[in-house]
């Protein structure tokens, strides 16, 4: 109930000032001088309408996060709140970096095209499915996602694992987002637990 309610107030606030967000620079040495690379997160556009949230993107092989302002998935059906902050920040993950991020080193391994349903019946309380099979995903793109799901207070329930499905009836995963998965993206993580589904309990017997 609070994350569906932190969720409901992000949605609210659609007029968002980018001022007062610090730049946090990160240089990472990947080899000689020609191939180093800052990793300075540039001011977020201000006059953008959406929520401030941190995205993860690639730089120097590893993530780092880059404060924006997402905007709201446009022409979207009223739903779940949780699912389309979800989809705003996979919409965020999915979009070429701007000028400003590339030249500072970051790049983004998400494919184009996902969408996000909320969780099927008997499916753990918080779970997202995705229109892929999470495990389908290259590693860098799934630890993109993780981690930057696992980052928003809209999206993830607190510290802790993310559990994430597929379009099919498998039972999700638990993904979490560690720092051998933010230092070495490319190779993490494998695969999560199994979160098996949510018994149902039975009717108590009338007497």
């Amino acid at each position: 109930m609070k994350r569906t309610r932190r969720a409901g107030a992000v949605l609210l606030v659609l007029l968002t000032s980018a001022c007062g967000i610090r730049a946090t620079t990160v240089p990472v040495d990947v080899g000689a001088a020609p191939s180093r690379v800052s990793c300075d997160t540039p001011q977020p556009q201000t006059g953008v309408q959406g929520f401030r949230a941190t995205v993860e993107l690639v730089c120097g092989s590893q993530l780092v996060g880059v404060e924006r302002v997402v905007p709201v998935p446009e022409k979207k059906p009223v739903r779940d709140p949780v699912v389309l902050v979800a989809e705003a920040l996979l919409e965020a993950l999915e979009r070429e970096p701007s000028a400003q991020e590339r030249d500072a080193g970051f790049t983004t391994g998400v494919p184009g095209g996902l969408t996000v349903a909320p969780g099927r019946a008997g499916d753990p309380a918080g779970t997202i499915r995705i229109s892929r099979k999470p495990e389908d995903l290259p590693p860098v793109a799934l630890s993109q996602v993780v981690c930057t799901l696992a980052g928003s207070e809209a999206v993830s329930a607190g510290p802790g694992p993310v559990v994430l499905g597929g379009p099919d009836t498998d039972p999700p995963r638990a993904w979490e987002c560690t720092e051998a998965v933010r230092s070495r993206p490319e190779s993490v993580p494998t695969l999560g637990e199994l979160v098996r589904p949510t018994p149902t309990p039975a009717p108590s017997a009338s007497r």
